[in-house]
């Protein structure tokens, strides 16, 4: 039931962190706030199509 999703950053579109979700009790996006080794601050990472 639980699938492995890719998270790109909103801002830079760089592709960094790999996390699973349980679809059918997260049946929507994933948004989550990780670390941007680029510009060097946490900012919004949403879930993206493989």
């Amino acid at each position: 039931m639980r699938i492995n999703i890719l998270l790109e950053c909103a801002e830079t579109g760089e592709r960094l962190y790999l996390t699973s979700k349980n679809k059918r009790n997260n049946p929507e996006r994933l948004e989550l706030k990780k670390y941007s080794p680029k510009l060097r601050k946490h900012v919004v990472f949403k879930e993206t199509k493989k």
